[in-house]
């Protein structure tokens, strides 16, 4: 009988990484086990609940962390099968060929990689595939080169949003159909049909998916990767400890803690894939003996230099009325690499879920003195709603670390924050030409609150790769250099975040890693 606690992999974590990852390798017939901290995500009428979602955050974990004052905050972070990708909003951005040479930003410099975008390309098409991505290549001027088109058509503008398309482009800029990595009905063109369920409602943005129609990483990775026999899952499955050999130079064995039991698991490889916070936390919590400062920190990177973008969810008010209910398909990369007036990168500008009553009413106090006197559905059927990304720059003194009770705390110092302000302005500055009134609302439920600390979408950078040891703690594969056997392939990995969602970053670089598995399993 095979050993139940003996793997040739253990991945820990279901996200973009880890569960891309185990589809990646499931085929193999190796034997591999995925831990998941948390539990499926129930699928209910509350998935679709602005209240439940937004304003009682019911899908939130309940976890404490602190700040280096000692100060508490609750993370906008979720634990379930599929990790953050049951929430994310489905925009599969690829990032720009210079995002990975060295840019100079207003607020600093964004680093080089260690290799370039042609080294991700293949794999960028790869998981456009994978995760169905409705879009059409060609239509951004600041992307890349691309080898293969998107899978599925762009999904078609909404009558207000071709109204904003038209206006923008009048205005001498160039929008773009967002690429969306949707599961849609479609009719014999291609176009999406109305009874697709993304397009019945506007319960996407933050949302899980009631009706599975999002392509997250359970619906498109995990579960067909669990009908290969060789792939275990365990839920509820809290990963506290990583321990090494006596030699110190692997990981012997993965601690796990799991209905109120404490058990140990071993692989020939262990792949960390917890997000770039918990990521960094397990290695940090894994110091012992051989590894004082933690697993893969023997450079002193392992915490540092995390970013989460500078992000701004706005909503704008039409003059004329909004029905629109699938938001999400409009995008604009005209300021990502500067503006007439600014030599300095600025950002993408992108549409958001539409926002409702009941969101807007949460958020009224934090309106005082600025909204139009307008009920709260009447502003919704008005909104016309933004989500503003600018490039969070790595910083050593941004960090991730355990205080002496072993509490997750984060230290934080913004980035960039001029250059978000004034990406902010360029779309403030054109309302009156959209047919918006003057003024951008904010829409702090979705982020917990704007760019403060509790928003922490788009994790990225405590685990950097890269070539020098010294300055790295993975390798160009995502191997830890102190260790033989030990990988890391979420968002950690990232050495520069862009200005574009990571999530299609993260899934082509574990589909890369899982290629270089696969020769290392034979």
């Amino acid at each position: 009988m095979a050993d139940d606690t003996h793997y040739d992999v253990i991945i820990i974590g279901s996200g973009a990484g880890g569960g891309t990852l185990a589809h990646r390798l499931a085929p193999s017939g190796k034997r591999i086990l995925l831990l998941e901290r948390g539990p499926y995500l129930r699928r209910e009428r509350d998935n679709w609940d602005s209240t439940a979602v937004f304003v009682q955050g019911k899908y939130r974990a309940k976890e404490t962390w602190h700040e280096p004052d000692g100060s508490e905050f609750h993370p906008g972070i979720q634990y379930f099968v599929g990790g953050n990708t049951k929430v994310y909003g489905a925009a599969l951005y690829r990032l720009r060929p210079q995002d990975f040479g060295e840019l100079q930003h207003r607020g600093g410099v964004s680093p080089a990689w260690p290799f370039g975008y042609d080294e991700l390309e293949p794999y960028y098409s790869q998981a456009e595939q994978l995760y169905q991505v409705h879009g059409r290549h060609g239509d951004d001027p600041t992307e890349g080169d691309w080898s293969e088109q998107y899978p599925k058509p762009p999904v078609s503008h909404e009558p207000r949003i071709q109204q904003l398309s038209d206006d923008l482009e009048r205005a001498g800029l160039t929008p773009f159909h967002a690429p969306s990595a949707l599961l849609l009905d479609e009719d014999e063109s291609g176009e999406a049909t109305q009874a697709s369920p993304c397009i019945r409602c506007n319960r996407f943005d933050g949302f899980p998916c009631l009706v599975h129609a999002k392509a997250d990483a359970e619906v498109i990775c995990v579960s067909p990767a669990l009908r290969h026999e060789n792939l275990r899952l365990l839920t509820d499955a809290y990963v506290s400890k990583l321990e090494t050999g006596s030699a110190g130079r692997e990981v012997a064995g993965v601690l796990v803690e799991r209905e109120g039991e404490s058990e140990r698991y071993s692989a020939d490889v262990v792949v960390v894939a917890c997000g770039a916070i918990n990521s960094a936390l397990l290695l940090l919590r894994s110091a012992g003996e051989g590894h004082p400062n933690g697993l893969a920190n023997g450079s002193d990177v392992v915490g540092r230099n995390y970013m989460r973008h500078l992000s701004s969810v706005v909503m704008a008010l039409s003059k004329e009325p909004n029905p629109t209910r699938f938001q999400k398909t409009l995008a604009l990369n005209d300021f990502y690499f500067g503006a007439d007036d600014s030599e300095y990168p600025l950002g993408n500008i992108q549409m958001v879920g539409k926002s409702d009553g009941e969101q807007i009413k949460g958020e009224a106090p934090a309106w005082a003195g600025i909204a139009p006197v307008m009920a709260f559905e009447d502003m919704a059927r008005h909104s016309v709603d933004f989500w503003l990304m600018s490039e969070d720059l790595p910083l050593p003194d941004n960090r991730v670390t355990l205080d002496g009770d072993g509490n997750a705390v984060i230290a934080l110092r913004d980035t960039n924050l001029e250059s978000h302000k004034r990406l902010r302005s360029k779309l403030e500055h054109r309302l009156s030409d959209l047919g918006m009134h003057r003024h951008l609302l904010p829409r702090n439920l979705y982020l917990g609150k704007q760019m403060d600390i509790t928003a922490t979408a788009h994790q990225a950078g405590t685990v950097r790769f890269g070539s020098d040891p010294a300055a790295s703690a993975l390798d160009l594969d995502c191997k830890a250099h102190d260790l033989d056997n030990l990988y890391v392939v979420d968002g950690s990995f990232l050495p520069s975040i862009g200005a574009v969602n990571p999530a299609l970053t993260i899934i082509a670089n574990a589909m890369r890693v899982g290629d270089r598995l696969l020769e290392r399993l034979g």
